[in-house]
């Protein structure tokens, strides 16, 4: 929901609408339960979920609303939820702050909103809310929750410790996971619109994260296993899982070109094997270092001689991780029995060359690739204008992208960039977020100095491309 309303706003839907909208339909809740004059307490925390309470209190001018924030103002982390603190103040309507458990003190109120924890909120709570919690259990109020109730994990249902005991849950846009079977839940459109979800946007790097405490290798150790024919598509797939977070990038390539492999970058880990081709005598050994990695890319540079054909097939139908499958190497997965993570990044060429379909409108493209996925039972990110990344059951739009890169080598960036996110992310959510950052990537890049790009150019611009507004 946190991507979904940065999306939103990046469509034109502002957060400060989104609240307004939630704080409105939990109002409403309220008037189900009680007639104007009755008494109601909202206690609120120091994030948007007590922004959404204020402006609850703010509709309900009809009650005898009495609000608490559970902190002081500074301490609350948002902007908009600060505004809306401060308009209660403005209209003088009664608010007041508890900063020590000892001042929760809520009355014999008829209505109790629970504003204080929501949906990103984990574990056991803290005091003042802690001690808020309990006191909104110990009233014979009907409590209303906004979006979750507090202490209750969003995605499990469970609670850590203590947690609300709700009459009514108004949750936003879509039912949460751990609210999933429960009656006591009202659903509430705030008016967020279906491209906010359908179009990767810049809420979706929030899923780009890192553990302060993290070691090398925790992000990925992506293994390219490409080259023979051509040498520039593996270093550029290999220097893109680097700069899309990759901790280590491996290329296995022939040895009649492993070193011009090397030369593109000293970062590259370049493994030799015999031969100018791979070939089935390659498949072993490679599937040995396979498994020491966490994805393989596999075909960039490859070339399409039917024994590196073969050699694929054979790759495939005896690997069992996960895998991104580019240029040549796609049109054998529809032929292969493989219990591999496949994500297959064709452009239309290849996706029809797969037996898959072709159409040029975006809208009829996602069905009939929905479709085909299906079938094929495995993830496609089909590469165009508008990108279309599904497994036949949850589907992404990316609209990133210029013109100026139909120029050769961006798809090996892509694969790249999609085998370094494969290693800490689901397929779906890892080829959406790859197809948007190297997208953004080429957007800068043309920004910059018009068309005319090389491949190589995205490569500085990727970082910065998975940067998301919090880092």
């Amino acid at each position: 929901m946190a991507a979904v309303d940065r999306n939103a706003a990046a469509l034109g839907v502002s957060t400060k609408q989104l609240m307004e909208s939630s704080g409105s339909a939990v109002a409403r809740a309220v008037r189900r339960h009680a007639d104007p004059g009755a008494s109601v307490a909202v206690v609120a925390g120091r994030g948007n979920n007590g922004g959404d309470a204020f402006v609850a209190a703010r509709f309900l001018d009809d009650y005898a609303v009495s609000t608490f924030l559970l902190g002081r103002r500074e301490s609350i982390t948002t902007d908009i939820s600060r505004s809306n603190w401060d308009a209660l103040g403005e209209a003088e309507l009664p608010r007041e702050t508890v900063t020590d458990s000892a001042q929760v003190a809520l009355g014999d109120p008829d209505v109790v909103i629970d504003g204080v924890l929501g949906t990103g909120v984990t574990g056991a709570p803290r005091e003042p809310e802690r001690t808020a919690i309990e006191a909104m259990n110990a009233t014979d109020a009907t409590v209303v929750s906004v979006d979750v109730p507090s202490g209750t994990d969003a995605d499990t249902g469970e609670a850590a410790d203590v947690a609300v005991e709700a009459d009514e849950i108004v949750t936003f846009h879509r039912p949460k996971p751990g609210l999933l079977g429960r009656d006591d839940v009202t659903v509430a459109d705030i008016g967020i619109p279906s491209p906010a979800e359908t179009f990767v946007g810049p809420g979706d790097l929030q899923a780009v994260t890192r553990d302060p405490q993290a070691h090398k290798g925790d992000f990925g150790r992506v293994f390219v296993v490409g080259g023979g024919p051509y040498t520039g598509a593996p270093a550029l797939a290999a220097q893109a899982a680097l700069r899309a977070g990759a901790d280590l990038a491996y290329v296995a390539a022939p040895d009649r070109v492993a070193d011009r492999v090397q030369g593109y970058s000293e970062d590259l880990i370049v493994e030799s094997y015999d031969g100018e081709v791979l070939t089935a005598d390659h498949v072993p050994a490679l599937l040995d270092r396979a498994g020491e990695r966490d994805v393989v890319v596999l075909g960039p540079g490859l070339g399409s001689a039917d024994a590196t054909l073969d050699a694929v097939h054979g790759f495939l139908a005896d690997y069992e991780g996960r895998a991104v499958v580019d240029a040549d190497a796609l049109q054998v997965v529809p032929d292969v029995d493989t219990e591999a993570t496949l994500v297959c990044t064709p452009h239309q060429g290849e996706l029809v060359k797969m037996g898959g379909p072709r159409s040029d409108d975006w809208r009829e493209r996602r069905e009939t690739v929905e479709n085909f996925a299906r079938d094929l039972g495995h993830t496609v990110l089909v590469k165009g204008a508008y990108d279309v990344v599904t497994d036949g059951e949850t589907t992404r739009v990316n609209r990133t992208g210029n013109p100026g890169m139909t120029v050769g080598g961006t798809g090996d960036v892509l694969a790249g960039a999609t085998g370094a996110r494969l290693a800490v992310h689901d397929p779906v959510e890892a080829g959406a977020l790859a197809a948007y950052a190297n997208g953004k990537a080429g957007d800068a890049v043309v920004d910059e100095q018009g068309y005319g790009l090389l491949a190589s150019d995205l490569l500085d611009e990727l970082p910065r491309a998975f940067k998301h507004d919090d880092d």
